[in-house]
């Protein structure tokens, strides 16, 4: 009996993860990808250095999904981060631990390690296609692709669906085939942009988000050792009290970052970084539901309220007060500029308004960035629509990976872990399904 043939529709690390399962479990296996070439998204994530996963322990790690890691719980739990740690090591691509627990090949890069990812997967027969665009199926249930040559039909015992979320649409994730599931009732939460920018209230009547002197003295800079939460400004005193000097997961359900330090950088419209990131879920609700959001930032987060109040308070003489906060507690530049654009006058001639501002500076923002400039996209196939091996109810024998479905991460190599994880959850889905089946294709 010859092979049974599947389908996989995306190139990117789900739909090529779900591509080795496969073959590895002796289907024949065609992959299919919009772009000139597999694994741009992942080629890009990997410019400033690859971040494959996350060395925390399991269940931490499993946090960091939210509301949704019991439904991620039994893909991730098979293939965590030490799991990937030793797929990497197979294709001969060692890995180190960063200082931040984030775990990255030696040499920093994507490029030799998709390489070797695609080698390893031509050496399992796996049939490459570039350039061809899902479409939907046909009445008789054929795959409908655009090629250069057309459209093209093709037949197959089983799918799987890695098309990505919307984010960078440029690199192949546009969200099309949103209305095609739709159309086949299929249960999708709405696309939203995830590990964002935001564009901040005008902080003066008149302005547009930022002051003039702000964007041209200071866009594309970054804000360094300070910390933040999102919302009351009592939360983030009893959340540093808690917790002075690291990140801590809270709120159930869902992951609320409580109190964490990091940097961010002021944008022409807003901010963004890596800061901004690990609050752009709950950001994004706020503003969902109140039309605006603060995220409340710590500018001394190695000082104590008492202590900055001290200095505050300390008489200056002569001198003016950047020079006070310069001398005293090292405010200057582009953190002195932000004192400036968020409080007025007289609030900064108040010490103990300018204390608290300094621990606890509001910065309120009013909408996320466009989605296409999103690093990953919240939304998608929800799971509910989907079986215990992944496969859509609605569609039987299409299965379903990656970011296309509802769930979201911070930055960290989570997003990469679970687009792997899923990609080879959905694979072994197929695997049974087809297993239950008579042959047919």
């Amino acid at each position: 009996m010859p092979p049974r043939r599947v389908a996989v529709v995306g190139g990117g690390p789900a739909g090529l993860m779900a591509a080795e399962v496969l073959a590895q479990g002796g289907v024949e296996v065609d992959l299919f990808d919009a772009m000139p070439s597999v694994g741009r998204k992942f080629l890009l994530a990997g410019r400033g250095g690859l971040n494959l996963t996350h060395s925390e322990p399991t269940p931490r790690l499993l946090a960091r999904y939210g509301e949704r890691s019991e439904a991620l719980r039994a893909a991730v739990e098979a293939f965590d981060g030490a799991a990937v740690r030793q797929w990497a090591a197979g294709l001969g691509i060692p890995t180190f631990v960063g200082t931040s627990g984030r775990v990255f090949p030696e040499d920093m890069k994507a490029a030799p390690l998709l390489r070797a990812w695609l080698q390893r997967l031509r050496g399992l027969g796996v049939r490459l296609h570039a350039r061809h665009r899902w479409t939907g199926w046909t009445e008789d249930g054929s795959l409908r692709f655009a090629s250069p040559e057309g459209e093209l039909l093709h037949s197959a015992a089983a799918t799987v669906l890695a098309l990505g979320g919307a984010s960078w649409s440029r690199l192949g994730s546009d969200g099309a085939w949103v209305p095609v599931l739709q159309q086949g009732g299929v249960d999708i939460a709405p696309l939203r942009p995830s590990n964002c920018g935001f564009d901040v209230a005008p902080t003066a009547p008149g302005r547009e988000g930022w002051s003039a002197h702000l964007r041209e003295r200071f866009a594309g800079q970054p804000v360094k050792t300070v910390a933040a939460v999102v919302g009351d400004p009592r939360r983030l005193a009893v959340e540093r009290q808690r917790n002075p000097s690291a990140s801590r997961i809270a709120g159930v359900p869902g992951v609320t970052p409580a109190y964490v330090p990091g940097e961010f950088v002021v944008t022409e419209t807003g901010i963004e970084g890596s800061l901004v990131y690990a609050f752009s879920a709950p950001l994004r609700e706020h503003i969902a539901r109140d039309g605006e959001a603060t995220l409340l930032v710590d500018l001394l987060p190695q000082h104590t309220p008492a202590q900055v109040l001290a200095e505050t308070s300390r008489p200056r003489g002569p001198r003016s007060l950047s020079t006070h906060l310069k001398s005293r507690l090292g405010i200057q530049g582009l953190k002195m500029a932000l004192l400036h654009e968020v409080l007025t006058p007289q609030q900064l001639a108040d010490p103990a308004q300018l204390a608290q501002a300094l621990k606890a500076l509001p910065i309120t923002l009013v909408r996320p960035r466009p989605l296409d400039e999103a690093i990953s996209t919240a939304g998608g196939v929800r799971f509910e629509a989907l079986d215990a091996n992944g496969m859509l109810r609605a569609l039987p024998g299409v299965f379903c990976a990656g970011e296309m479905l509802d769930w979201e991460a911070p930055t960290g190599g989570y997003l990469l872990t679970a687009c792997f994880a899923t990609g080879r959850s959905a694979a072994g889905g197929v695997l049974q399904w087809l297993a239950a089946r008579p042959a047919a294709v």
